[in-house]
């Protein structure tokens, strides 16, 4: 998988497969994507290349732990989410080149989806499933 931001100073490759597709209806997630939710792909944080310079907003989840939100300063396309869970990391699916093989296996934080959106046939979450 390779992908990047709209103005193309910054590039990344992942060296490995996803290790999941989830759509996030967290407040946040709809405030950093500007829309009704985020489709987020985890993959090993140390299976990824990046050329260019991110720059972080550190946030806080529920949990009240940091979730190190990373965007291009150039052009302000959301990128990365890291969560303090070491070796794990979410790219925003939209800055993929190719995203034909995505599908999201489910839906997290429902407790804060938009009145209007409906969450289909996918099994959803009031907010992150166990393990995750």
């Amino acid at each position: 998988m390779s992908g990047g931001c709209l103005c193309g100073a910054i590039r990344y490759e992942v060296n490995a497969d996803p290790l999941m597709c989830v759509a996030c209806h967290c407040k946040n997630c709809q405030r950093q994507a500007g829309s009704a939710l985020s489709i987020i792909v985890g993959i090993p944080e140390d299976a990824i290349d990046i050329t260019g310079e991110v720059k972080t907003y550190n946030d806080t989840g529920d949990s009240g732990a940091t979730v190190r939100r990373q965007f291009c300063g150039e052009c302000g396309s959301p990128l990365f989410s890291r969560l303090e869970q070491p070796g794990l990391m979410f790219i925003k699916a939209g800055t993929l080149d190719d995203t034909s093989s995505l599908k999201p296996a489910f839906h997290c934080y429902a407790k804060s989806k938009q009145d209007w959106y409906d969450l289909g046939d996918l099994p959803s979450f009031e907010t992150v499933p166990e393990g995750m």
